[in-house]
């Protein structure tokens, strides 16, 4: 929910408020907006400094020191080190619990594009209102309650979610009636194996979504993809808002990188749970404790080869790499 707002600068909304962030090569700048009030345009509001800089410490997961991790991921990777360099300071971000989980029950079946779409209808439909930038409105995440009324899966649907509305709506059901918001927060302090678990749980994450023509004419994956698929998202969530920093989220383009980049042929020819779980734990054992975040700099490296033109397509993988753990980035 970033917007490149002008060069340089991303707005986006963070904790119920309004930030645009700028980065030098020692400083991350950021400007905090105030809700509009009797239809005043918003300005940038004067928050407790102490606050904010734990606001963005949090969410960029600041205290984790990166230049030690991308030492000891080149020491036991020789592909890693190759792609190191063209990709520092690549972080993990901490989302709130329920944004993110609610928005990768939106990623089923579905693109980059269109997810975005989807994400900010969703937000100005069901959403509180904060403030209008460059005549761009933003709105704060929905609440559980919100998503959970009697007609939301109706208004998803007349929104263009297609199947995936009864799943928002149902898992956000799911957690009011259940654990709660602060429930699903906690699960920060649970064992990732039990994390997975009651994420599998929530309609949408565990529930299955049946192949062919749903009743809006939108086609649902196929079966056989559906338990990876689930998986996966149980997964995204764990590494992005659950601490889980050892969860690898395998797509099809994480299963292809184990395949033909690192040569394991795991778990047959598709990717099925089995594949799922053989490919996380390969990279658990190559990455250690914080694998998810060493794959999310290889699936950067990965799309950046994919978007090159097809001659300099090997680039990415084939620099010469690091040859020692110098200054990295912060």
């Amino acid at each position: 929910r970033w917007w490149e707002s002008s060069p340089g600068a991303w707005t986006g909304v963070l904790g119920g408020r309004v930030w645009t962030l700028r980065q030098d090569p020692d400083r991350l700048w950021y400007t905090v907006y105030g809700e509009e009030e009797d239809g005043h345009p918003a300005e940038a509001a004067k928050p407790d400094g102490a606050e904010t800089d734990q606001i963005l410490r949090d969410y960029f997961q600041l205290d984790v020191g990166l230049p030690a991790l991308y030492c000891a991921w080149g020491a036991a990777d020789p592909l890693f080190r190759k792609v190191a360099d063209d990709f520092p300071g690549v972080r993990v971000l901490r989302q709130d619990p329920v944004e993110c989980l609610l928005s990768f029950i939106c990623t089923s079946n579905n693109h980059i594009s269109r997810i975005t779409a989807m994400i900010e209808r969703l937000c100005q439909a069901f959403g509180r209102h904060l403030c209008r930038l460059d005549a761009r409105p933003f709105h704060a995440f929905p609440s559980l309650s919100a998503l959970a009324g009697a007609d939301a899966e109706a208004r998803l649907r007349a929104l263009g979610f297609g199947y995936r509305a009864k799943f928002v709506s149902g898992s956000a059901r799911a957690i009011v009636e259940g654990l709660g918001a602060e429930g699903l927060r906690r699960l920060r302090a649970v064992p990732y194996a039990e994390a997975r678990r009651v994420l599998c749980a929530l309609p949408g994450v565990g529930a299955k979504v049946g192949a062919g023509m749903g009743r809006d004419g939108e086609r649902g994956p196929a079966a056989g993809a559906d338990g990876a698929a689930r998986r996966q998202v149980a997964d995204c969530v764990c590494l992005m808002a659950l601490d889980k920093a050892e969860a690898v989220p395998v797509d099809t383009h994480v299963w292809r990188i184990a395949r033909q980049r690192y040569g394991a042929a795991l778990g047959g020819r598709s990717l099925t749970p089995r594949a799922h779980q053989e490919i996380g734990d390969f990279f658990r054992g190559l990455w250690g404790p914080r694998a998810g975040w060493a794959q999310a700099v290889v699936f950067c490296a990965d799309l950046r080869k994919g978007q090159e033109p097809a001659g300099s397509r090997d680039r990415a993988w084939g620099g010469r790499g690091r040859d020692s753990c110098g200054d990295g980035p912060p």
